[in-house]
């Protein structure tokens, strides 16, 4: 409080004044949002927190944008303040929020009021009449000027009209706080409204007190801290069903995932369409010819003219002057091998000028041979060819080698080599390593296509799912929003088929009609959304993905589907519209249309709407109002924290409405400094999951994110499975997750645990839950432990038969260790159960039925 109340002013004493001043100011870059001071004589000025934001700006991307400049307040007389400020000096929109308390803020609003090259600078606001009055400075060239408009909603707003410079207040006044000018419009305000600021703040550091505290602390903070009892005491009375879908993964193409990744393809830009832009013009080698190389006598470029395929317009052509000419593929920084493996290549070839043939080979770096084909019946038209190699030796770093046997053009386009070993033997199927790495997971849905990368960088970006679907080289190739390359090989059909293989429900995300809130290409982050003109083809193409889902063979999308091989329905029975949007009107009325449609048509199928990218904040409050408004059945949360939030928050979910929608934890992780996986962050998610397991009656589902990265091609730490082109690696959270998954429970018993020491941060690391299995009998203990001491539990079963064998499952080691694996052990269960949960482990007991 001293370092808010200077020179210990009202300090020890209960006199305050009634009144203060209070002004609202920004930094000079627009860097840090609205910020607060107060003054008792409007002279001398204290800040409110340092460096605090009560108010960020959500117009355009995370980093170079989201500015505030010029920040100014109104107060209506019914206490409600009011915040415009500009958002930069080229754009012809201004910012609008509104709040009760000047930390809560609902919604915002970028309403375009100019036309180029006309801008918006120092917005002012006040009532006149009925209505607000808004006001601005422009000096855009031919535009200079005042402009004013009015508006009673903030959302519909009069036309834009030249006004004189008396219109406008102009009462923002320049003052010293610590040494530094600041700019603002000043207020009068009772002293409560600036206490409850300082209030708001110290509660704020305080909330992040706890969250910054990590096991680093721990020889600080349990000194002389003992070896502790814990009587955990079952209350099989009180038990309750809990959701038999808890654990999924949520699968997104970023850190190279998909091609490169998951998707089998050993050939990297198969398809000739890698474009700068993918990159945004940021690497000035990456084009068409990428990955490709050529060697002899021939010349090659990239051609559009007469393509296999209208969605795959670019295309090699090579023009051969001699015998010794060759086409080359790196693959994916090497091209791994497997001795005795068999790989199918296949390619479209034309010769416009007579047929030919080719001789294919996989070669090593030294250019020895390692597998040979000749391939004939190239003719004068596009024809798809296929061959198949069996190297008898295996290598890392293989290339492909295409070599011509005679001088004239040939063209070609789609190259690819694929194992025919792929996770359960599928056509243009997934690499087996991987995929059976996820499907030990056990998981109960798969969440796909993303993440940032369904909704898209812009809206041309946006992720259709019909572009993702049908034979490979009519498929719609584009940029990922993580800066690379999308062939679409791994598309919607096989997302199905995937989550099949593995009896895990499909759950795809589509964008509500708006792009990814962090948008950088064509807008400026989420402040656009698709015309609404165009909305109702785009709420088509949303039904047609769930007849494409579930609709009988002969309809018109269930009959592309056969033709994929699969005429029985995917089960679809959830679909997530939209991922971490702004809760924005443009968001809004686009979510609705699409929500209604779903409803009105497919009844029965379970919509998951969204809350925005934290646990707090605008957004999460806006997009449970809409859920609730709406009756969505489901929402999406999200958030990557620290250690110490799960460790402080196991009551987050205990507080939730039983009769309100569910919840589906779409992605969380927990992040400590630097973004390394070990045993302190795999913990804190395993303790934090015993609280999550016990409101199993609210959320329905959760997905540890992201889910897979490529060492070297890594677009976010950390993930839960790193993988190289020859290696699978799985980190410590990894194996939390597993243990969930492979011994999950749908009926929660509930359990009083008491410690020896029943001090608050020795109590919040520890963690108890107990889950029945129904369809084994099987019941299961899990027990985290954070504590840098052991704690040896007895276990009164109340009733439960627990005695016999039972699997025991520890994971353990020091915080920072990021190698440790589980172990498991066979152990025998008395009537009086006692087990010693190791310092800084986590616990599974398996208890077997029908002993």
């Amino acid at each position: 409080m001293f370092a808010l109340l200077p020179f210990g002013l009202f300090a020890g004493t209960v006199v305050q004044p009634d009144s203060a001043y209070l002004i609202g100011y920004s930094e000079a870059n627009g860097q840090g949002g609205l910020r607060f001071a107060w003054s008792v004589d409007n002279d001398n000025w204290y800040a409110i927190g340092d460096n605090f934001s009560f108010l960020n700006s959500d117009f355009g991307a995370w980093g170079g944008q989201k500015r505030m400049f010029d920040p100014y307040l109104y107060q209506e007389e019914n206490g409600r303040w009011h915040c415009v400020w500009s958002l930069n000096d080229t754009i012809q929109q201004f910012a609008h929020a509104a709040s009760d308390n000047l930390y809560e803020w609902d919604r915002q609003a970028y309403p375009v009021v100019m036309d180029a090259p006309g801008n918006v600078l120092s917005p002012e606001v006040h009532l006149s009449g009925q209505a607000f009055l808004v006001s601005w400075r422009s000096d855009g060239p031919g535009a200079e000027g005042v402009y004013q408009l009015q508006t009673d909603n903030w959302s519909d707003f009069s036309t834009t009209e030249p006004a004189a410079e008396n219109a406008r207040r102009n009462d923002r006044k320049l003052i010293e706080i610590a040494g530094k000018e600041r700019f603002g419009n000043v207020h009068r305000v009772a002293w409560e409204t600036v206490d409850d600021l300082i209030k708001h703040y110290e509660w704020m550091q305080h909330h992040n007190a706890e969250r910054a505290e990590t096991m680093a602390e721990d020889p600080v903070r349990f000194a002389g801290l003992e070896a502790l009892t814990a009587e955990i005491t079952l209350q099989p009375d009180q038990s309750k069903a809990i959701s038999d879908k808890l654990m999924g993964i949520f699968f997104e193409d970023i850190s190279y995932a998909a091609d490169g990744g998951l998707y089998g393809e050993l050939i990297q830009n198969r398809d000739f369409e890698y474009d700068p832009i993918d990159k945004k013009y940021n690497d000035p080698n990456w084009n068409a010819q990428m990955a490709w190389s050529t060697d002899g006598d021939l010349d090659w470029e990239i051609r559009t003219d007469e393509p296999i395929h209208e969605n795959n317009p670019h295309y090699a052509s090579l023009n051969v002057t001699g015998k010794n000419a060759a086409l080359r593929n790196l693959g994916w920084d090497g091209i791994p091998l497997q001795a005795g493996a068999s790989y199918d290549l296949s390619f479209f070839a034309r010769r416009p000028d007579g047929r030919g043939t080719l001789t294919a080979r996989l070669v090593a770096p030294d250019g020895s041979v390692l597998a040979e084909q000749r391939v004939r019946s190239i003719g004068k038209s596009w024809t798809k060819l296929t061959t198949t190699f069996a190297p008898e030796r295996g290598i890392d770093s293989a290339q492909l080698e295409l070599r011509f046997d005679k001088p004239g053009r040939i063209d070609l386009d789609m190259i690819s080599l694929f194992p025919q070993e792929t996770f359960m033997g599928r056509k243009n199927g997934l690499r087996k390593d991987l995929a059976q790495t996820i499907a030990d997971l056990n998981p109960k849905f798969v969440r796909f296509p993303g993440g940032c990368v369904a909704h898209g960088d812009g809206l041309a970006n946006m992720y259709r799912w019909e572009n993702t679907i049908g034979p490979l080289e009519s498929r719609v190739p584009q940029r990922n929003l993580w800066n690379y390359h999308q062939t679409a090989g791994l598309g919607y059909f096989e997302y199905f088929q995937f989550c099949e293989d593995i009896d895990a429900l499909p759950i795809p995300v589509v964008p509500a009609g708006v792009p990814c809130q962090n948008s950088i290409m064509g807008g400026h982050g989420q402040q656009c959304g698709v015309p609404m003109e165009d909305m109702d083809e785009y709420v088509q193409s949303v039904l047609n993905l769930i007849e494409y889902a579930n609709g009988p063979a002969d309809s018109e999308w269930g009959k592309k589907r056969a033709e994929a091989g699969h005429p029985e329905p995917f089960n679809l029975q959830y679909l997530g519209v939209g991922n971490e949007d702004l809760i924005t009107d443009i968001f809004e009325e686009r979510f609705r249309m699409i929500y209604e449609a779903i409803g009105a048509r497919y009844p029965e199928i379970t919509v998951i709407g969204t809350t925005g990218p934290f646990y707090m904040g605008t957004d999460y409050e806006e997009g449970w109002e809409l859920a609730r408004e709406l009756d969505i059945p489901m929402v999406d949360e999200h958030y990557y924290v620290p250690p110490g939030w799960m460790v402080n928050n196991q009551d987050f979910y205990d507080k939730y409405d039983r009769n309100g929608p569910k919840v589906y934890l779409g992605e969380y992780a927990a992040h400590l400094p630097g973004r390394p996986m070990n045993v302190e962050t795999a913990l804190s998610e395993a303790l934090y999951l015993t609280a999550v397991e016990r409101n199993g009656d609210v959320v329905e589902m959760t997905s540890f994110a992201p889910l897979l990265a490529k060492e070297g091609k890594t677009n976010w730490n950390p993930d839960l499975i790193y993988f190289t082109n020859t290696e699978v690696k799985k980190t410590v959270d990894y194996y939390v997750q597993q243990l969930y998954g492979q011994n999950a429970g749908n009926e929660y018993i509930p359990s009083q645990v008491n410690l020896s020491d029943g001090n608050r941060d020795v109590r919040e690391r520890v963690g108890v839950s107990v889950v029945r299995d129904e369809a084994t009998g099987d019941v299961i203990l899990r027990m985290a432990n954070l504590l840098p001491v052991a704690v040896t539990a007895s276990v009164d079963p109340a009733g439960l038969d627990l005695r016999g064998s039972a699997t025991l499952h520890v994971l353990q080691g020091d915080p920072t260790d990021r190698d440790a694996t589980p172990t498991t052990s066979e152990i025998e269960l008395g009537s009086e159960v006692t087990y010693e949960m190791p310092a800084y482990s986590f616990s599974v007991i398996r208890v077997a039925a029908g002993k």
